[in-house]
């Protein structure tokens, strides 16, 4: 079983799940196998956002695994945003030494992706909107994987209230009021989901309801 030293930690990662049962052990576990490659002092908070599955005895199973791993789940589901708060929260720290801020990119030029083209119009027509409406250098913000430093992520998460996936564009946007710096990195994604096993998936109203969010987004950073 790995260990991990408590309150001695130099990197926090979060990771909220929602009815991710059947994927969220392996995941967890292959996370940290690679995180131990180039620090040793990690933790992985991982987020049960009030799933209706088994989300949380998954978690709670790599936990007992590999001590790096954090479990928090909560009842009922409050959205990625609400998620990410929960578990920014409950992190010992966060450090990243080339920007304040480093984000996955679909968009990166090296990035390799393999995912639907209806999911590829969608990714590249939200940059564009937000492109227009908050004239971020960066051109993807929904990637699931960021880095914070502590001390830029403590106070924003505090400002914030989206709780959904504009999540994601309010921080981001709040970063970039505050002057800090965001630098993208290539990812690799291979899509695998499958809508037949439950889950919560993106959908028309979910569409809706982030383009809502981000108007409101809008107003708030201009408010700033």
């Amino acid at each position: 079983m790995e260990t991990n030293k408590e309150g001695d930690v130099t990197l926090s990662v979060v990771m909220p799940a929602y009815n991710e049962g059947a994927h969220i052990t392996d995941n967890l576990l292959e996370t940290s196998r690679v995180l131990s490659g180039f620090v040793k002092r990690y933790e992985i908070i991982a987020v049960d956002d009030g799933s209706a599955d088994n989300t949380a005895e998954c978690i709670h199973r790599a936990e007992m695994q590999d001590t790096h791993i954090r479990e928090i789940s909560y009842q009922p589901n409050g959205g990625k945003g609400h998620a990410i708060r929960t578990g920014v929260a409950a992190a010992k720290d966060m450090k990243e030494q080339d920007a304040d801020i480093v984000i996955g990119s679909k968009l990166h030029p090296e990035s390799k992706l393999h995912y639907p083209m209806l999911r590829k119009i969608m990714s590249y027509g939200y940059y564009l909107m937000l492109k227009m409406m908050f004239h971020l250098n960066t051109h993807d913000t929904q990637t699931g994987i960021k880095l914070f430093k502590k001390e830029v992520i403590k106070p924003i998460v505090g400002q914030m209230q989206a709780e959904g996936y504009a999540f994601d564009i309010e921080i981001l946007a709040m970063a970039a009021k505050d002057g800090r710096k965001i630098c993208e990195a290539p990812i690799e994604l291979n899509y695998s989901r499958n809508d037949s096993k439950g889950g919560r998936r993106i959908g028309l109203k979910d569409v809706a309801k982030v383009f809502k969010e981000t108007v409101e987004v809008r107003k708030r950073v201009n408010k700033l």
